[in-house]
């Protein structure tokens, strides 16, 4: 199954799906990635390249990995509502705040579909922004790239802890589980191969993360 392969029963959250920058290196490491994940060995997939840039790699995987976990939302909109996830949560333990640090400085409770909007215009903004995500291959990042990276990050993890506390039975039921473990699976992987998550931020999901990373 295609990894943007899923339907969504509510087309208005659906946004333009986000490109790459452009180029033949571009058009490179994507083959290099599509071709790795086709072999089946995700742990092989999220590894840099020998003798490719690092935020070139990182640039191009933040804009997939933002593709599909936006996929994988949009399957759940009509399910994940302002009375069904009254907060943005991940299980009794674990609630998320919005705050980007601009229009909203100090962190609010917001339901899960309202920090899901939150969130996914502020991503499509750093994504937007040719400053932070050069649109050219051989464009310069900025100095703070890895930081900002590392803040979407964290925050596309909660949408992950967020499904599989209040929504998995559902994507069970649509029959979406492998898909969602799958992506789930090359997410984590990545993340813990560049360290852009701090262990106590994957709290809600220790066990499945056990599971996978195998530690």
């Amino acid at each position: 199954m295609s990894l943007f392969g899923l339907g969504s029963r509510n087309q208005r959250t659906f946004r333009t799906k986000k490109s790459a920058p452009s180029g033949s290196k571009g058009e490179q490491l994507r083959k290099h990635i599509y071709i790795t994940l086709g072999s089946g060995n995700l742990r092989e997939a999220v590894q840099l390249p020998p003798g490719e840039d690092l935020h070139e790699w990182l640039a191009i995987n933040t804009v997939d990995f933002f593709n599909q976990v936006y996929m994988l939302y949009g399957t759940l909109t009509e399910f994940c509502t302002p009375s069904s996830c009254p907060t943005m949560s991940a299980g009794p333990k674990y609630e998320y705040r919005w705050a980007d640090g601009v229009k909203i400085k100090k962190p609010v409770q917001v339901c899960a579909p309202k920090y899901m909007d939150y969130l996914m215009d502020w991503i499509e903004t750093q994504l937007d922004d040719e400053s932070i995500f050069p649109q050219k291959f051989g464009v310069a990042f900025p100095c703070n790239f890895e930081d900002v990276v590392k803040t979407m990050f964290k925050r596309l993890f909660r949408v992950y802890a967020h499904i599989y506390h209040s929504h998995f039975q559902k994507i069970v039921a649509l029959k979406e589980k492998a898909h969602l473990n799958t992506c789930f699976k090359h997410f984590v992987l990545f993340t813990w191969e560049f360290q852009f998550i701090d262990k106590a931020e994957l709290a809600p999901l220790d066990e499945l993360l056990h599971s996978i990373l195998q530690l």
